[in-house]
Order: C-alpha cells, then structure tokens, then sequence
C-alpha cells in the first residue's frame, strides 16, 4: 500500500485520545507515529494503534475527507471506527 492517499485515526486505545491524519504512503507514516518519529502530538498522546483508514483516488479528495472527518464530532469518529473496527484492533499489520 505505497503511493496511495488515504486518511486514518490513530488511537491511544480503545475510546482514546485520537489524531486523524492525511498521507500519500500509509505504511511509512504509520509507522513514523509507531516509532515515535513525529515529533508532536502523536507522541505527545501515544496515539499509535491505526484503528481506521481509507484509501481515497486522489490527495484532493483525501485532504477533503479529512478535512470531513477531523469536523464531525467525537461520537460521529467513534461510530465511524466502530463501523469497520468493532474491537479496535491495531490494523497496522494488515496494512503491511
């Protein structure tokens, strides 16, 4: 899953604090959050477990979306997360 834009919540765990983020390569950046490589509040946080992502076709429509996202409210994120993450599984492996 390189080169594709997507967006994706990071949790600190389950009902946790969350950071919604953009990227153009989700592996490396999720794995730049996971080693504590991004300075800021992903380490601040310990926002590490990807609990929810998309793929989108474009980084326009990505940054778009999580423009959409990061504007709804904290209830509206966890339904989203639950949608496809019921038990808030870490979903970095299945990314790899």
């Amino acid at each position: 899953m390189e080169k594709q834009p997507a967006i994706y919540i990071l949790a600190s765990r389950r009902n946790g604090t969350l950071y919604i983020g953009v990227t153009s390569n989700l592996v490396k950046r999720v794995w730049e959050h996971k080693s504590d490589l991004v300075d800021g509040f992903t380490r601040r946080y310990g926002t590490h477990m990807l609990v929810y992502y998309e793929t989108l076709d474009t980084m326009d429509a990505a940054i778009t979306r999580e423009k959409q996202i990061k504007a709804g409210s904290r209830a509206k994120k966890l339904r989203l997360i639950e949608s496809v993450n019921i038990g808030w599984k870490d979903l970095y492996d299945s990314i790899l």
